[in-house]
Order: structure tokens, then sequence, then C-alpha cells
């Protein structure tokens, strides 16, 4: 007769059940930054098929990060797919620091993305091609993602907007500008504030500015200021977008590219010029955002820099 404790059944159905999980390669990045522990987090998982939705989802939460990108190369489109989530189980579209950092950690492990691409290069997120610019600067790579033309949808009331990020109206005056809504993928509302110091003061109601989204049809809100346009960084930026799950971002690709197609159409900027903001300053995050204005679209471009990486289990 076999002698098998309790404790010993218990470490074997364990050890069992761990061999029978599945395991994903994952990585930890700092985004629209070369220096680790500073820009905006970004959790990105290796898969080699599409997952259940409700795994993205779990995943996603589990990191905790305003994004996490779930990455595979598929030879069907020839490119690198992506797909991202944030914590509050809702996928992001568009060319932000969700891409960026995907693409940047390819480049980083130098895995062949574009061995069937012959000139412009190009990545597949939600059944979309951004094409991208690859430079390098200091063996980093820098990646610029292409979005389309700014296009101005409308005005928000200056007054709602105040209320909702905590600050008066008057500190919404600057340069005569309005509250706009700015698209080049992704609505998103520029709100212009006088000076960097009420930048600083502004304070998020979430209800108000979930309220103010839903009626007026943008998703994240950015503040901005600007500090000139031969300035290191000709504004300064924050992102609030609660209704999805991301109170403050370090870093928003997909509303810098809408500001910089915004402030070359006031005249503020000049196409076909290199440019950059400063994001996530406040949130001890700071990142830079580099923007260039074009007939045909709008680059935004960043490096990124690998923080940890490891296995997770389904």
């Amino acid at each position: 007769m076999v002698n098998v404790n309790y404790h010993q059944v218990i470490l074997i159905n364990n050890k069992s059940n761990y061999m029978a999980m599945k395991k994903l390669n994952y990585y930890v990045l700092d985004v629209f930054t070369d220096t680790r522990y500073k820009g905006n987090q970004l959790s990105v998982v290796l898969t080699d098929e599409d997952l259940h939705i409700d795994e993205y989802y779990a995943i996603s939460r589990e990191f905790g990060y305003s994004e996490t990108s779930f990455i595979r190369y598929s030879p069907e489109d020839e490119c690198l797919d992506v797909r991202s989530f944030t914590q509050a189980d809702f996928e992001v579209i568009g060319a932000g620091h969700n891409l960026l950092g995907a693409v940047c950690l390819a480049l980083l492990e130098k895995w062949d993305i574009f061995k069937d691409q012959v000139g412009e290069f190009f990545v597949n997120i939600k059944n979309t091609k951004v094409p991208l610019r690859i430079t390098e600067e200091n063996g980093l790579p820098y990646v610029g993602m292409k979005q389309k033309p700014a296009v101005v949808k409308g005005t928000v009331p200056a007054d709602v907007i105040a209320e909702a990020v905590g600050l008066s109206t008057a500190d919404l005056s600057l340069n005569d500008w309005h509250v706009s809504i700015v698209e080049t993928e992704v609505g998103h509302l520029m709100v212009p504030v006088k000076d960097v110091e009420a930048l600083a003061g502004a304070v998020l109601n979430k209800a108000l500015l979930k309220s103010a989204s839903r009626k007026f049809g943008f998703e994240g809100c950015y503040l901005f200021s600007v500090n000139g346009p031969a300035a290191d960084y000709v504004a300064e930026s924050r992102f609030f977008n609660p209704s999805i799950g991301i109170d403050e971002d370090p870093a928003t690709g997909t509303a810098a590219g809408p500001l910089a197609g915004y402030l070359e159409l006031l005249g503020y900027i000049e196409k076909n010029r290199d440019y950059r903001f400063l994001q996530g300053r406040l949130v001890n995050q700071p990142s830079t955002i580099r923007v260039n204005v074009e007939e045909a679209g709008i680059w935004v471009s960043g490096s990124s820099v690998i923080v940890m990486k490891g296995e997770l289990f389904l």
C-alpha cells in the first residue's frame, strides 16, 4: 500500500494544473520616451492566434495599465497585427502609444516583422493598415505613425468643460481659440488653457466629463497650453478619458495628432516641420511626442524602452 498524504495529493494536482496552463510571453515598455521609468507604460502580450474576448479583457485588467496590446505576425496580412484594450474592457483603435510600443518592441527584439513588405512599412490595427517611418537615434528605434489629416468636427461650450476639469472659463482663454472636437482617427476634445500654471491646476470630475463626452460626441479630453512655436516643446498637455477607464494618461498619440493638426489649421505651427509636445510631467511620467503635419496626414513619432518581460498563464 502506497502512503500518499493529503498535502502530497494537492501538490501533485497543482503541478498537473500548472503544466496544463497555456503560457504567453509578455513585455512591459515605457513609450514615448528613451528613458526607463518615464513615458507611458504599455504591456504587450505575444499571441499566435486570436484570444477569446474575455481573455483580452481579463489580461488587460490584470496588468492595470491604461492599455495592453496583443500582437502576432499575420501571414495573411503580411504584417504585424495589433489589438489593444483598456482595463475597462474597451478596445482601442488608432495610432497611439499602444501601437508605437508594439512596433518598437519588435524592432528592439529584432523580429523581422517587415519581411514581406517593400517600400513603405505598415502594421495592422483593427483591420486598418497604419503606415510607418522607422529611423534610429542613439541605438533606439524611432517610429513614426501616420494619421489622417485633422478635421474639426464641432465645438463644445467652454463652461461645460471648465466645470468638468475643475477650472474657470477664464482659464480656458488662449488666443481666442475654441474648445473643439478634432479628429484624425478618433475624435478627441482639444481644450486650450491659458498657461501651464492653470494646466497644472486641472482636476478631473469623472461624472461631468463622461456626461459631456456622451452629449457632444467626443472620446478623450486633451488640455493643452502653448510655449511658442520656437520652444523646445511647442505645447504641454494633459489627457483625461474616464469613459474608457483612463483617468489621466502620460502620453496619448491619438490626441497629439489632432492637436498638431488643430494648431496647424489655426496657423500656429507650419506644415512639414518637426515639433514636440510634452505630456505626463504632472504625473511624474514625462513623455515626448514628436509631430509633423503634412498635406496627406500627420506623423506622430517617438521611441520606447523595455523595462520587464515574463510569462503569463491562461
